[in-house]
């Protein structure tokens, strides 16, 4: 969840009001981490030290009503950013999701950016920093997943087949089998590691995506592999905190997940998708 620290909107506190609305027992901040040059979308160094204030202080505020986890979601990009431990140390933090936004090109000075509202700098960017060849962009998106994988230490995996956002089945198919082979590869590289991997709802229903991140193929292939899962809005409004939630899980129990995974103060728990749903309370 993103608040007016980084690219989303509204004050913590409105976010952790609403959340008491929808019966949440927890909520978890997660701003963009900032990074070492100017951009539209990342925390700023100088509001860190009061992002991680004020949310201590609303953990204290509402102890008694509902859990507040401050963490950070991570960017990615080698010889950029910071050791993600060495973050979360420094800071306190309770979690960090890693996730890649950024793609760089060896032979290239330039960041490809794949997020974003529009198309038009993902197409831009796959223009002039890989010479529209897709396939070369796409291994250098999941080269550099795999790295962040393999070397850094965090919780979550965050939206890790956001790669086809902009692509809407213009330039690759997700069934191609040069694809599923890179999908297949991180997903062996996750279940080794034990980080938990999010169903991500935002490409839904902001009208981004026709599936979730990661799609209801890669899912399967991920419970098979015992692979836990969480679910996340990656909301930038109050309003979106719990945007698909009910539908993600009756897919991920359609899936044949049982448990999804949410942070406690013992650490990382299960609950059981089956109770939840039951429980209406979504």
């Amino acid at each position: 969840m993103h608040t007016r620290f980084s690219d989303g909107k509204g004050e913590p506190a409105d976010w952790v009001s609403t959340a008491l609305e929808l019966g949440f027992f927890s909520i978890g901040f997660s701003e963009h981490s900032p990074l070492p040059f100017d951009n539209t979308f990342a925390l700023k160094k100088e509001n860190f030290a009061e992002y991680i204030r004020t949310i201590n202080e609303l953990k204290k505020e509402y102890a008694d009503k509902i859990a507040v986890y401050c963490g950070l979601e991570m960017d990615f990009i080698p010889g950029i950013s910071e050791n993600f431990a060495e973050v979360k140390e420094k800071n306190s933090l309770d979690y960090i999701i890693g996730s890649v936004h950024l793609i760089s090109n060896e032979e290239k000075d330039a960041l490809w950016f794949i997020d974003g509202p529009t198309a038009d700098i993902y197409e831009s960017g796959l223009k002039y920093i890989f010479g529209n060849d897709i396939r070369k962009a796409v291994s250098a998106y999941f080269r550099q997943l795999n790295q962040m994988i393999s070397t850094e230490s965090f919780e979550i995996i965050g939206h890790f087949d956001k790669i086809k956002m902009h692509n809407r089945n213009r330039y690759f198919r997700e069934d191609e089998s040069w694809y599923r082979d890179l999908i297949m590869e991180t997903l062996v590289l996750i279940a080794e590691r034990g980080f938990i991997i999010e169903a991500n709802t935002r490409g839904i229903y902001k009208k981004r995506s026709h599936s979730l991140f990661p799609g209801i193929e890669v899912l399967e292939a991920a419970r098979e592999m015992n692979i836990p899962v969480t679910i996340s809005s990656d909301a930038h409004l109050p309003g979106e905190m719990a945007a698909l939630f009910p539908e993600t899980l009756d897919q991920l129990q359609e899936v044949g997940f049982k448990e999804l995974h949410y942070l406690s103060e013992s650490g990382w728990s299960a609950i059981s998708i089956e109770r939840l749903i039951n429980s209406g309370s979504l």
